[in-house]
């Protein structure tokens, strides 16, 4: 058995970046912390903290942490089903950025009790954090289910490649060709990013190394394409308003779906039940 406050230090951590705020969190010392994190890596006989700015957990680390939440989640979920009070746990789930812009935070308010630690990365990735044991649950073009999770499809998210009018009007004069992507300054949310990449080579008939902005920010690609800074991949459902204002063009009939499944570990599935229902409404709703 691993000590309950040792494993909620380390998962004080993990949500902090610091043992200073983990500290904070806790209402005790950053030397409690230290020393609480020193005996459970003694326990385990490896680190499981790697101490930096910000603080990041090993492999052991990372695994310890979802095991402290998983207990959390079961123990709320118990104390639920005898009618107790019990504290709020964390419940740490990876999302993509166009996800959490269009469809996903009303799935998350429709469940009150839990309090969310939403880490951001790309939906061609965020299943290797599930891997890890990082996350308890992720929104992943992964359909095939990880090992020891459930998968459940939620539907395709559309991209459509704009610009502004003006910004069309002068890079895209003849049409999308091979020739003017090479020089039309792009859009790219960050370097995991392949969207325009892969929209330009289907486009172009060829592979395209686009000049491209890189813009970690959903709303901020929609800004930057309507300010006339370069054209990218946007989420339908982020600029329909804005194609039908007149202040987005899209470049051309050509779209991409992106299959979108939530996977969520099958320990904390019984205790998530009712978030998982949420996130499946909230799909079929907003995605086709």
């Amino acid at each position: 058995m691993y000590d309950p406050a040792h494993l909620e230090a380390l998962s004080a951590v993990l949500r902090t970046g610091s043992f200073e705020a983990a500290a904070a969190a806790l209402n005790v010392t950053p030397s409690a912390v230290s020393q609480r994190i020193r005996a459970l890596e003694e326990r385990v006989g490896t680190a499981v903290v790697i101490r930096a700015q910000p603080c990041r957990l090993t492999a052991a680390g990372a695994r310890l942490a979802r095991h402290a939440e998983d207990v959390a989640l079961l123990e709320h979920a118990l104390a639920a089903d005898l009618g107790q009070e019990a504290s709020r746990p964390h419940v740490r789930i990876a999302v993509n950025a166009d996800s959490l812009a269009t469809w996903f935070l009303p799935a998350l308010a429709g469940v009150p009790g839990l309090l969310y630690d939403i880490v951001l990365d790309d939906q061609d990735h965020s299943a290797d954090l599930l891997r890890r044991g990082e996350v308890q649950a992720a929104v992943t073009a992964h359909g095939a289910a990880i090992a020891g999770c459930d998968a459940h499809r939620l539907g395709r998210l559309r991209y459509i490649a704009t610009a502004s009018p003006a910004y069309a009007a002068r890079w895209f004069p003849a049409g999308v060709t091979a020739a003017a992507l090479d020089e039309a300054p792009a859009l790219t949310f960050n370097q995991k990013d392949r969207l325009q990449a892969d929209w330009a080579r289907r486009v172009a008939g060829r592979p395209v190394a686009l000049p491209t902005h890189l813009i970690a920010s959903s709303q901020g690609f929609v800004d930057a394409a309507r300010l006339g800074l370069g054209w990218g991949m946007n989420p339908e459902p982020l600029v329909a308003g804005e194609i039908a204002a007149g202040g987005l063009v899209a470049l051309s009939d050509e779209t991409l779906d992106t299959d979108l499944h939530w996977q969520v570990a099958r320990l904390a599935g019984r205790a998530l039940a009712r978030l998982t229902a949420a996130v499946r409404r909230a799909g079929a709703a907003a995605l086709s």
